[in-house]
């Protein structure tokens, strides 16, 4: 698997639980299209393991067959569409690609 890992905060004026409602609701119904999407999973935070890591609401990982299959993604009208769903939203956010490995599974 290739996976996008995005790290997001909500805008100042908003709730984590309203951030986490809009978007495993509204902004995942824009973001299921992407074509190649093989999973999608979504943590919400719920705290900091330490001061440097604090203020961030949500983990997605979207996960795609290979490289490719991402960046066509990354490149395509569904994309364009979930990143206009998002709007002028003022929160953070962290974005990167890079090939799965998996270490445990118990």
């Amino acid at each position: 698997m290739f996976n996008l890992a995005l790290l997001a905060s909500r805008p100042p004026e908003w709730t984590h639980e309203q951030f986490i409602e809009w978007w495993r609701g509204e902004h995942a119904e824009v973001t299921y299209p992407l074509p190649g999407l093989r999973a999608w999973r979504h943590t919400a935070i719920t705290s900091a393991m330490e001061p440097r890591s604090e203020g961030w609401d949500g983990l997605s990982v979207l996960s795609f067959d290979s490289e490719e299959a991402a960046r066509a993604a990354l490149a395509s009208a569904e994309w364009d569409a979930a990143i206009r769903h998002v709007g002028r939203m003022r929160g953070k956010r962290l974005a990167v690609l890079g090939e799965e490995r998996e270490m445990f599974l118990g």
